[in-house]
């Protein structure tokens, strides 16, 4: 086995050298603020034993352009290289915590800060952070007011301004369209970021809303701004006011010219197809056309026209005069068809009577076809005895009596048990007192038709 010495004597060296040597410089190596704040900048140094710190200085940049920004001696005090204190100084003036202060902050502090320590026996020590500056971005959006075409525009724009790092700018739309941007670098180390929506303009975008989305580590959340389109285009004409019911003497006839455009309509005016001068009766107000009386000269095509600064554009609108009122003018459906349930309920219900009486005339003609009823069921009756007709001789035979007639003089059938059902079948339809006829029922002759279609008799008492 080797000899343990050397490796003693090398833990005993590495024990020694940890102890003499400073523990390092502690810093922050990012430090993220926003411009117009004020930040700290943490720097400490705790010196192993034996250690002397003599100084400590603060620097800017990296490499060969770093500058001095504050420096303290025990002896001397704090002392800036830059002139007094102003936007840098330390926290607490001390070779135990000398924190620097920078501040209000502007974009361009964002850069490289060392804290270094001057120590004997080992030379300088040092921590290095890096400061970010974020710079809000100033946000806004508005229109561009453009013609209705056919070529792609910008119909938008939205604006990040000053923005540190540079802010992203979207847009939300439901419209056809595309967005391009642009950065421009400012000289104080911002960036302002441009960003236009770009469409078709149409009349039918004019007042719609699409809006810009800025986002930026700055901003706690999304800021949204909602842009109205303005697209100049001329009016859209229509006539309102005809109801297809216009007849000879109607009074205060009224024809309504609506127009949309942008911007608004400013000029009305009317005539006719023919381009003649209008009827006498009609009377021009503005975007409407009162006729007085409703006459044969109205019969003709009336044209509204409508004007902007951006063009002219024109409706037309046929009258046909009537020589008297339609039975339904417009607005009055709904009552026609109130109107029209009502006589629909009453028709039927007199369809209805009509089928009943139509029945019973149909029952009653069948029951009086069938001839008189039978005689009572469990009786019987003898023939009558012969009698002596002079010399004693018996009487001649009785013939039978005739069956009762049917329907257009033809004899009717027997009576047998089918009649008796009937007549209870007849008793089913309602009390009534008999009168007349066979069975108590009303003869044929003694019916009468109503005005409803039904038929009653004329000396029967109904209860």
């Amino acid at each position: 086995m080797g000899s343990p010495r050397p490796a003693l004597l090398l833990a005993a060296a590495a024990a020694l050298l940890h102890v003499s040597l400073p523990q390092g410089v502690k810093v922050r190596p990012e430090v993220v603020a926003e411009a117009g704040q004020e930040v700290t900048l943490p720097c400490r140094l705790t010196p192993g034993p034996g250690v002397m710190v003599s100084q400590v200085t603060w620097l800017r940049g990296a490499g060969p352009r770093k500058t001095s920004l504050a420096v303290f001696h025990p002896a001397l005090g704090p002392s800036y290289p830059q002139g007094a204190p102003g936007r840098a100084r330390f926290l607490k003036p001390s070779l135990d915590e000398p924190s620097l202060v920078l501040g209000p902050l502007i974009p361009s502090d964002d850069d490289t800060y060392t804290c270094e320590f001057a120590t004997f026996p080992h030379g300088n020590e040092d921590g290095v952070t890096r400061l970010l500056v974020l710079a809000r971005p100033s946000i806004s959006a508005e229109s561009r007011e453009v013609r209705a075409g056919g070529a792609s525009t910008p119909v938008a724009v939205c604006t990040a301004a000053g923005a540190k790092p540079a802010a992203n700018v979207t847009w939300r739309s439901s419209l056809l369209g595309s967005a391009n941007a642009t950065e421009l670098p400012q000289s104080d180390g911002t960036v302002t970021v441009a960003s236009q929506y770009n469409m078709v303009p149409s009349s039918a975008a004019h007042g719609q809303s699409i809006a810009c989305v800025v986002t930026h580590p700055a901003l706690s959340q999304p800021q949204v701004l909602p842009v109205v389109l303005s697209v100049l285009h001329p009016p859209e004409v229509t006539i309102d006011g005809y109801d297809d019911n216009w007849y000879l003497s109607r009074s205060d006839a009224i024809l309504t010219c609506v127009a949309k455009g942008n911007p608004a309509p400013s000029q009305y005016s009317w005539s006719t197809s023919a381009g003649g001068p209008l009827p006498p009766a009609a009377e021009v107000r503005g975007p409407q056309l009162l006729v007085r009386s409703v006459d044969a000269s109205v019969n003709t095509t009336f044209v509204c026209r409508v004007s902007n600064r951006v063009g002219t554009s024109a409706a037309e609108q046929l009258i046909l005069v009537r020589e008297r009122p339609a039975l339904r003018r417009s607005g009055e459906a709904g009552a026609g068809a109130g109107a029209g349930a009502v006589a629909g309920g009453v028709v039927g219900g007199l369809l209805a009577l009509a089928l009943l009486g139509a029945a019973g005339v149909l029952l009653l003609r069948r029951r009086h076809a069938r001839g008189p009823p039978p005689a009572a069921k469990g009786t019987y009756e003898a023939p009558p005895a012969p009698r002596a007709y002079g010399n004693g001789a018996p009487a001649p035979p009785r013939s039978p009596e005739p069956t009762p007639p049917g329907p257009y003089g033809y004899p009717g059938p027997p009576r047998g048990e089918e009649e008796e059902e009937e007549e209870e079948r007849l008793d089913e339809v309602g009390p009534m007192l008999r009168m007349g006829g066979p069975l108590g029922l009303p003869d044929e002759d003694d019916m009468e038709s109503q005005h409803d279609g039904s038929v009653i008799s004329r000396t029967a008492v109904y209860v």
